[in-house]
């Protein structure tokens, strides 16, 4: 019996933690979504005040939804975000079995070479990125977007799930090979179930900086046609003039999406990041 078991304070204390953390960073949520709510005197005078009689008012949801086109940003964002989460979770899964499985020369190497996308921005490469989807003509389109943000998901996705992977039983793959089944039945059957924790906190913490990102819907895909939710709630915000009604508005739409994903994988995100943290 481990000693998380025999002393389970150990995670009942864990969980409080995360709880307590939640909270502290659900608050700015919390203090946007009742702002949105109110007259833009109340936002300035009373910030923290739920809204009231005096005070609610419904213009920046009238706002947002009267000037662009919302319901298409809010489309572009859903795609690009699913689409990407999806490649970042099948490519970097299949990479992080390869090298967890499979032993051959460079393997040290290849991993360290596939670490170092946690490290090195990929803004840094923005100028040469814009050059390639020019030449390949994928600039404004959401594959540009896309092919990004895989490639910047990818290496912490296989940084993660190749620890996981290596704590999963040899024998269960082993007993796997003998009754005839193949690589890619034990990688899709036997082994992705047995990490589907660590896959769900890849997935939300990729989710997030895709969701939210302004730099790269603005350099690759600003045509109007293809403007994330993130840009589009730029147009709200002007240099000398901002409509805070509709930038609070537009912002609350775009949280729900991220609590709704939240929700859904809390479990599986609590087990993966507290997973070896109580020994």
């Amino acid at each position: 019996m481990n000693k998380a078991r025999r002393n389970p304070l150990n995670n009942a204390a864990m969980h409080a933690i995360l709880i307590a953390y939640t909270c502290v960073a659900l608050f700015p949520v919390f203090v946007i979504l009742i702002n949105s709510f109110k007259t833009r005197k109340a936002i300035f005078r009373e910030p923290l005040a739920l809204p009231d009689a005096d005070s609610f008012s419904m213009i920046g949801y009238q706002t947002v939804m009267e000037q662009g086109d919302f319901f298409l940003y809010f489309q572009n964002s859903f795609i690009v975000t699913v689409a990407s989460l999806f490649f970042v979770l099948v490519f970097g899964a299949m990479a992080a079995f390869a090298l967890s499985e499979y032993r051959f020369k460079g393997n040290t190497l290849m991993g360290l070479y596939l670490a170092l996308g946690i490290m090195i921005p990929i803004r840094i490469g923005t100028v040469a990125i814009l050059e390639m989807m020019v030449a390949t003509g994928l600039v404004n389109t959401l594959w540009a977007l896309i092919l990004v943000y895989t490639a910047q998901g990818l290496p912490l996705a296989i940084f993660i799930l190749s620890e996981f992977m290596r704590q999963v039983s040899a024998d269960l793959k082993d007993a796997g090979r003998i009754d005839g089944l193949t690589e890619y039945t034990i990688f899709f059957r036997l082994v992705l179930p047995l990490v589907r924790p660590a896959m769900a906190t890849v997935a939300v913490f990729n989710m997030i900086p895709i969701w939210n990102d302004l730099w790269f819907p603005l350099i690759l895909a600003p045509a109007e046609h293809t403007k994330t939710l993130t840009l589009g709630s730029q147009v709200f915000i002007g240099q000398f003039v901002t409509d805070w009604n509709a930038v609070l508005s537009a912002l609350s739409m775009a949280i729900l999406p991220v609590m709704i994903l939240y929700v859904i994988f809390s479990r599986q995100l609590i087990r993966g990041i507290t997973s070896g943290a109580v020994k």
